[in-house]
């Protein structure tokens, strides 16, 4: 299981396993079970099978991943990418604060000068490559 280096809990950060499962699904190229999602991202059996399951139905509820019955399960196929993800809840936070000049400001206080700099050329060239 991927975890955040810097956490000691060993618990995957906020989104971390909605990123996981996304990135797995993307990279299979077809339909998932969450079996086999739970089976790619944690070979060691160290993610149990109904936080897979619960987490891709969140999924599915965000519109992040499609389902399709089959049998007595479901196969799951992304929608998204984990960046879409981030980004919904990143606005979410923005839009549910009052003060939204200053939680911007305080926001491009805080970047590296290289993310400041990407965020610049975002700006200007919405539509130019990463």
């Amino acid at each position: 299981m991927t975890t955040d280096p810097g956490d000691r809990d060993g618990r995957r950060p906020p989104g971390g396993l909605e990123a996981a499962i996304l990135t797995a699904l993307r990279e299979a190229g077809r339909s998932l079970t969450p079996r086999q999602v739970r089976d790619l991202i944690a070979p060691e059996g160290e993610l149990s099978y109904s936080a897979v399951v619960t987490t891709l139905t969140r999924l599915h509820k965000k519109k992040a991943v499609t389902r399709r019955r089959e049998g007595r399960s479901h196969r799951y196929s992304a929608l998204v990418e984990p960046a879409d993800l981030v980004a919904q809840r990143m606005t979410a936070l923005l839009q549910a604060e009052p003060d939204r000049s200053g939680v911007l400001r305080r926001f491009v206080d805080d970047l590296a000068a290289e993310d400041e700099r990407l965020l610049r050329r975002l700006l200007d060239d919405p539509d130019g490559e990463d």
